[in-house]
């Protein structure tokens, strides 16, 4: 049986152009696998020490996105794509030695990795991908890409509190959008126990930057067929149709493969991590045996 205590971890810093990164190394010394990395994106280290804790016999690398947490983005208003995402992941992958490395990756994360895999084919061996919100690629397209676009203007004309309830209507949405959903007025933050005041910052990387430049992304899957990555799709079995889960399984169908139900939701890996708890036990004993293949 796995232990999860956590091993504690190193904190190291990266400069890459455009940014200052942060990001942490726990150190098995005893493996004989490549290290297993976590990512999700805006999500970023503080999200995965439940996890982590599951694998105390690999080493384990997180880091905080660009623009969020303790990562510094130099100019907040250049857009951050998967591109420059994917190539930040790249160089800290360089930075601890190179790949190949395992890697697991979550929502925005999972549309990062995809990238990853087609541009820099030999950084990761198996990529788990969970749940990444491809609007671009579900068959309602053109309304799923619009009520993100609809998010990111709410949040660009009233902040992040009605920022954020729009992005709460738009995640919790079941089943295809409509031109109706587009047109729907985000509800009143006070929905959601948060003051509707505007702090009159606009640097939040998943409403000023995520929503529109990775939901609108496009993988090359004929460079992520061609990489000699094991890619694996994966979405939530108790996902009930979000945007999410769909777009995990489109981007399966564009393998030729079936994405892999993991336990819980969304973020069925979590442990009580920004006041989420999912199935964490259940999920790290799913990803231990995706990853064993």
């Amino acid at each position: 049986m796995t232990t999860t205590t956590a091993t504690e971890p190193i904190t190291k810093t990266l400069d890459v152009p455009g940014a200052t990164l942060s990001y942490d190394v726990r150190r098995s010394e005893t493996t004989s696998e490549p290290p297993l990395f976590l990512i999700g994106s805006p999500m970023g280290a503080g999200g995965f020490p439940t996890l982590a804790g599951h694998f105390t016999d690999r080493t384990v690398i997180t880091y905080d996105v660009r623009g969020s947490d303790r990562s510094v983005a130099h100019d907040p208003a250049t857009p951050i794509t998967p591109e420059v995402q994917a190539d930040d992941v790249h160089r800290i992958i360089e930075a601890v030695g190179g790949g190949p490395v395992d890697l697991f990756a979550s929502s925005g994360g999972a549309v990062v990795a995809l990238e990853l895999v087609a541009k820099h084919p030999g950084d990761v061996r198996t990529l788990v991908a969970h749940e990444p919100p491809l609007a671009s690629l579900v068959p309602d397209r053109e309304h799923a890409l619009a009520v993100n676009r609809a998010m990111h203007e709410t949040y660009m004309a009233r902040g992040g509190a009605w920022g954020m309830a729009h992005f709460m209507q738009v995640v919790m949405h079941r089943g295809p959008f409509t031109a109706d959903d587009v047109k729907a007025a985000p509800p009143d933050p006070a929905t959601f126990g948060m003051p509707g005041d505007d702090d009159g910052k606009r640097d939040d990387v998943m409403l000023a930057h995520n929503v529109v430049w990775l939901t609108s992304f496009e993988p090359d899957f004929e460079a992520i067929k061609r990489a000699p990555t094991r890619v694996v799709i994966g979405v939530g079995a108790a996902s009930h149709g979000e945007l999410a889960q769909r777009g995990g399984e489109a981007a399966a169908a564009r393998l030729g493969t079936t994405a892999v139900a993991f336990p819980g939701d969304h973020g069925g890996f979590l442990g009580g991590e920004y006041g989420q708890t999912g199935e964490p036990e259940a999920f790290a004993a799913k990803l231990r045996q995706v990853l064993a293949g």
